[in-house]
């Protein structure tokens, strides 16, 4: 029942930004910790940070600075907004719910080229 949709990824150049949404029904985001991933062609998937219900974050080392999550609880959406953009950003981005863990959606693609 619970369903995630993530959206707004492209093509982008070196330095530039992207804002990628997750879009959840089924459940109250309010209610929900939540959390982005990537997976770059080759790798293991990995995290990019977390928001939880108080909207306290965290991110991985390499995203602390440029990336930001942010969540509308009135829109059931939650946000990465992706700034400084490197090749090394280029990958499927996913999202979750730390509180209500659902079988992975099928991202959404991130290319980020000189």
């Amino acid at each position: 029942q619970v369903q995630l949709v993530e959206s707004g990824g492209g093509l982008v150049q070196v330095g530039g930004s992207l804002r990628l949404s997750c879009q959840v029904s089924g459940t109250m985001l309010s209610g929900n910790d939540m959390a982005w991933y990537r997976q770059a062609p080759g790798e293991q998937r990995e995290w990019v940070g977390s928001i939880y219900t108080n909207n306290v974050t965290y991110y991985a080392n390499s995203m602390k600075g440029r990336f930001t999550i942010s969540r509308d609880n009135a829109k059931n959406t939650m946000y990465l907004q992706m700034n400084s953009l490197k090749p090394g950003d280029t990958a499927v981005y996913y999202c979750n719910s730390l509180t209500n863990t659902q079988a992975w959606a099928q991202g959404t693609r991130v290319t980020v080229s000189s």
